[in-house]
């Protein structure tokens, strides 16, 4: 496992993950405990996660940026009392009478001024390669203990519909399950490498750590995504042989990257999920990175990161397909009462497998939403072809009703991403006067380039019929996002909501 900052063994690795866990038994962490990890990309959070699951203990990953409100209500529905954060961070931490015992990443030891913002909890040091303070006292942990493979491991938060946040469960069975069937199909060797830039409070990179620690390959860890010739250079000079992005990862690598800067990379395989990426990106993936083969994948944290994939020898004649269920994954098409959908007609898309989560986190209602009889409903709209290859919609709460009509607002994205001036582009609807929805393309354009909303629409029609072109195009700087860079829709939907009542935000 490698970082910026440091390259540890796997000897190592189990060194600083028995050390730490020594440290958490003697802070009081036991078996089921719940534990924040708020740390960048790095050992020390690999290290940190590996030695909570270690106990028997769940690991509570988090963005650092998670606001402070949202931060309240984790710790009121975890119960958590233990933290490992980055040592930058302490001001935010402060006032968290719940906590009792903080483990500071730092470079050297933190200033007694850094340390005292998190009084009167404890504190340990920990350096950014995951080691424990040399000084610290407690005994490495000797034995792991069992683990029951229903306990929870991790529990990953999304954003629940009313903003709160929602905390997945995912067992060491969902872990393990999750992990060996995407070492199987892609086919992973000790000898791969995987240039990992998502965080690993981001199931997906998680995923990616974990399925590399188990073919016992290696990991490179790099945080520098904002320059991405930095990450082709690094993976080139490092002989990686694997690379995992979302959407707008390959969007800004398509922008950036010279040809040149492709030229060295040994990669085999490249992996994409985290939403659907428009056909022209992927086309230029293919090509970009030939001869590695990009495997599309589709998921959901509520399947601990996967559900199904595409092999890429089938990507000319299934393209648009998310593929096929990953090993132990059965998917299916269904109408809303759960009867069986015949191939070709559009329902909702469900799955089952040792994958899936037990539930949300102290939510009995909304775990009840997503669960039946075994069966995840994953929310999306989907058909299945003769051959058994699956096609999104697109999120059943985000189709419209455009007079009449069920619109997925991926269809009029896709069209509008191949207009030479179109850099991004997203779709929300809006309330129509006559009743229904109206259709509003929210769109970025490329630097330098100029275009009308007329121009727009008329390039759609060329494609699409009438009622599936928007009624509005607006232009904006940027598309609102979250931390693993998929564009926030009900955000964007408040913004269209205030523009459209400015008529100069019509025009770029």
């Amino acid at each position: 496992m490698d970082s910026p900052w440091a390259r540890l063994t796997y000897a190592q690795l189990e060194a600083r993950m028995l050390a730490l866990a020594g440290q958490l038994r003697a802070a009081g962490v036991e078996p089921g405990a719940r534990v924040l990890i708020a740390l960048p990309l790095g050992c020390a959070a690999a290290v940190a996660g590996l030695a909570v699951q270690a106990l028997g203990a769940c690991a509570v990953e988090l963005d650092r940026e998670t606001g402070a409100d949202s931060l309240a209500s984790i710790l009121a529905q975890t119960g958590a009392r233990h933290a490992v954060i980055f040592g930058q961070d302490a001001r935010r931490w402060t006032g968290r009478s719940q906590l009792t015992h903080f483990f500071v990443v730092h470079g050297s030891r933190p200033p007694e001024r850094m340390l005292g913002l998190l009084k009167p909890a404890a504190g340990t040091w920990l350096q950014e390669d995951g080691a424990v303070d040399p000084e610290a006292g407690a005994a490495p942990l000797a034995a792991l203990p069992s683990q029951a493979p229903e306990a929870p491991a991790s529990i990953v938060y999304t954003s629940g519909s009313t903003g709160t946040p929602r905390g997945v469960v995912q067992t060491f069975a969902n872990i393990a399950a999750n992990t060996r069937s995407i070492v199987e199909y892609l086919g992973l060797t000790p000898r791969d490498r995987a240039m990992l830039i998502l965080p690993l409070h981001y199931c997906y990179g998680k995923s990616v750590l974990q399925t590399h620690l188990l073919a016992g390959g290696s990991v490179f860890l790099d945080p520098r995504f904002m320059y991405p010739r930095v990450v082709l250079e690094a993976m080139a000079s490092e002989a990686c042989t694997g690379f995992a992005g979302v959407p707008l990862t390959f969007e800004l690598l398509r922008r950036q990257a010279s040809p040149d800067s492709l030229a060295n990379l040994k990669l085999r395989y490249l992996t994409q999920a985290g939403g659907g990426m428009s056909p022209d990106t992927v086309r230029w993936t293919r090509e970009a990175f030939h001869p590695a083969e990009l495997f599309v994948m589709y998921g959901q944290t509520e399947a601990t990161a996967r559900l199904s994939y595409l092999p890429p020898s089938r990507a000319t004649d299934k393209a648009g397909s998310i593929g096929q269920g990953i090993p132990g994954v059965t998917l299916a098409v269904v109408a809303d009462d759960g009867t069986p959908l015949p191939d070709g007609e559009v329902g909702q898309l469900v799955a089952k497998g040792a994958n899936v989560t037990p539930g949300y986190l102290n939510a009995p209602d909304d775990t009840a939403a997503i669960l039946h009889d075994g069966w995840l409903w994953t929310g999306d709209l989907a058909w299945r072809d003769a051959d058994g290859f699956f096609f999104l919609v697109g999120r059943a709460k985000e189709i419209l009703k455009v007079g009449g009509h069920r619109v997925s607002p991926a269809e009029m994205e896709h069209v509008l991403a191949r207009h030479p001036a179109v850099l991004e582009v997203a779709v929300v609807g809006v309330p129509d006067d006559l009743g229904g929805e109206a259709a509003c393309a929210a769109v970025v354009l490329h630097p330098g380039a100029t275009a009308k909303e007329d121009d727009l629409r008329r390039f759609c029609r060329e494609a699409l019929p009438a009622h599936k072109v928007p009624r509005h195009v607006l232009f904006t700087e940027a598309l609102p996002r979250g931390p693993t860079g998929k564009v926030l829709k009900a955000d964007l939907r408040t913004r269209v909501l205030s523009s459209l009542s400015s008529p100069e935000s019509r025009s770029p």
